[in-house]
């Protein structure tokens, strides 16, 4: 495993907000700590200096002129899997959900403790040591750099082997299963609707049955409704409150990034 220090030593941050007062006292917090840290002033100002040297994780405000960080996120995404932790004073669920869904890892609410965002900051980089990303390889994907292995928590999904673990334990799972557990693991901390996890695991268009045999039993939400169920109760150490995979109500499942 790589040594700690060793690693903090060269590990980039890039801190985007166009409160230079906020930038500049996250940036403060962050060389206390033994981070290297860039900053930039709006999106379009994050994406060049993410570009320009390996960058191992990116702290985006959302509101900010020219690009915004929502923007500058999907953009990021295109080319890169670093944690990206997002800044709003927004604290809707909604506007979470809208940041998780784009590609952020993490969300903070502003105003903020700046300790809490350094251990965020932490327990980030935490995991994506783990995963093996910082190899001095920017732009890799996760796939590209631990060859399909997925992980939270004690959960581990090798897409190449087809195997899933809990806490070192071998899982028996279905193919349909696998698939679910593989789809939402690779994305963690995003939300999915039944909509978008039907049509990425089964191939195929999620439909209404209600529209065509009336019975709302045959269609694709209570299909993935069932194989969830079916596989909290083989990772879950309470299914009825699931640590892993969450449910957000009125939009879709989530796997929590642990």
């Amino acid at each position: 495993m790589t040594d700690t220090t060793d690693t903090m030593n060269r590990i980039n941050i890039l801190v985007c907000d166009d409160d230079k007062e906020i930038a500049g006292a996250i940036e403060i917090y962050l060389r206390n700590e033994g981070y290297q840290v860039f900053k930039a002033y709006d999106g379009a100002e994050a994406l060049r200096v993410a570009r320009e040297q390996p960058r191992h994780l990116i702290i985006m405000d959302i509101m900010m002129p020219r690009m915004d960080g929502i923007q500058a996120t999907m953009k990021i995404r295109e080319e890169k899997n670093i944690p990206i932790i997002m800044l709003s004073a927004k604290s809707e669920d909604y506007d979470k959900i809208i940041g998780l869904n784009v590609g952020a890892d993490d969300y903070v609410t502003k105003p903020f403790n700046p300790l809490e965002l350094v251990a965020r900051v932490k327990s980030q980089l935490r995991r994506y040591v783990r995963l093996g990303s910082i190899d001095g390889k920017a732009g890799q994907k996760a796939s590209e750099q631990r060859e399909g292995v997925y992980a939270t928590g004690g959960l581990v999904v090798d897409d190449k082997q087809k195997i899933v673990s809990m806490d070192g334990q071998p899982v028996a799972v279905t193919p349909i299963e696998f698939g679910i557990l593989c789809y939402l693991t690779r994305h963690a901390g995003r939300v999915f609707s039944i909509e978008q996890i039907y049509e990425a695991v089964w191939n195929e268009p999620a439909y209404n049955p209600e529209l065509v045999w009336n019975d709302p039993s045959l269609g694709s939400e209570n299909t993935v409704a069932v194989h969830i169920r079916h596989l909290r109760e083989k990772i879950e150490i309470d299914p009825k409150n699931p640590r892993y995979l969450k449910v957000v109500w009125g939009i879709g499942y989530k796997m929590e990034k642990i």
